[in-house]
């Protein structure tokens, strides 16, 4: 019985690669660079199962097209750059990759945070620059974090973990969630608030939702006008859930401390005058980006395939459809 035919639009760790050539017909060497548009097409045109990613926009007519497409397993834990809707129609399973990035991308964000208010990356730049001269009493003095309020929209796994971590800091923390949570499920410590609240209490926020219609633009100049002109904004989450013209207005204003950003509205650009603020820390989307974690989301990604391709439910299904025969027999 022949393998099932794959597809994997970017280049995987070496592990994911080995794994995936061994048990899958693969249909193309990936590359590191994201597949143009056409080229993304007929892959999944020809695939029985793919891999895609977050920078891969998965639209109504390409799946349309893709008539063998049984599985898109997403290598992120978000899927927005996925119609869920025309793939459930056309009963493709769409699954995602949960849990095991938790705790990277919350590292990442309290190493935003710290080098936001300790202003890590402007000190390592004039070291680097030779104008340094020694030390100084009031040389590059930075923000406390240690007894702050840290305030966290979005308390899932992620939020969670981000507020977890605050407890050797000695943090109040307080949060807002679209899903109400009971006194047993977080502790009774953490404080909810309201949005606006919580960015009047908040001396750092962190952004920890996923991007739907709701949460675009959640962070904008509004709510920017609500911070401490001491506060500090993180994000970690999606791009677009911060509009990003308003903080660098807030920034440019001194309305805002500063912030700490690992992702932007329009990745990979982002508003130009964020490259000329120094109170500002800028990643390249690297909240997942340790060896381990990436390699595991690739390998759940096969796992999820080979579920759909043995006839059984995938792990981690993200969409609602009838079910379907799995990718056995006379199909391929």
């Amino acid at each position: 019985m022949a393998a099932p035919r794959l597809y994997i639009s970017r280049l995987l760790p070496d592990p994911v690669m080995a794994a995936a050539r061994q048990q899958y017909q693969l249909l193309n060497e990936p590359r590191d660079a994201a597949p143009a548009h056409d080229t993304l097409a007929a892959g999944l045109c020809e695939a029985d199962a793919a891999i895609c990613t977050l920078t891969d926009r998965i639209d109504a007519s390409m799946l349309a097209a893709a008539t063998r497409l049984t599985i898109l397993a997403n290598y992120a834990v978000g899927y927005n750059n996925i119609d869920l809707a025309a793939a459930s129609a056309r009963g493709i399973v769409v699954t995602n990759t949960p849990d095991v990035l938790t705790d990277s991308t919350a590292d990442l964000t309290w190493a935003l945070l710290l080098a936001v208010a300790r202003r890590v990356a402007e000190g390592d730049a004039y070291v680097r620059s030779g104008d340094w001269s020694g030390w100084a009493p009031t040389q590059m003095l930075g923000t406390d974090v240690s007894g702050k309020t840290l305030g966290i929209i979005g308390m899932g796994r992620i939020g969670q973990a981000v507020a977890q971590r605050a407890t050797g800091f000695n943090m109040r923390v307080c949060y807002t969630s679209r899903t109400p949570r009971s006194p047993d499920w977080l502790p009774s410590q953490w404080e909810v608030r309201s949005l606006p609240d919580l960015l009047k209490e908040a001396d750092f926020v962190s952004l920890h939702v996923p991007l739907t219609p709701d949460t675009h633009h959640l962070i904008g100049a509004r709510q920017l006008a609500l911070m401490k002109p001491t506060a500090f904004l993180i994000n970690t989450s999606r791009g677009p859930v911060v509009e990003e013209s308003a903080l660098v207005d807030a920034l440019l204003q001194r309305r805002l401390a500063g912030a700490g950003l690992d992702v932007f509205e329009q990745e990979p650009l982002f508003h130009p005058s964020l490259r000329e603020l120094r109170q500002v820390v800028l990643l390249p989307h690297l909240g997942s980006a340790t060896l381990a974690t990436r390699v595991r989301m690739g390998m759940i990604c096969l796992e999820n395939i080979a579920a759909i391709c043995a006839g059984r439910a995938a792990p981690n299904q993200v969409n609602q459809i009838e079910a379907r025969q799995g990718l056995s027999g006379s199909t391929l």
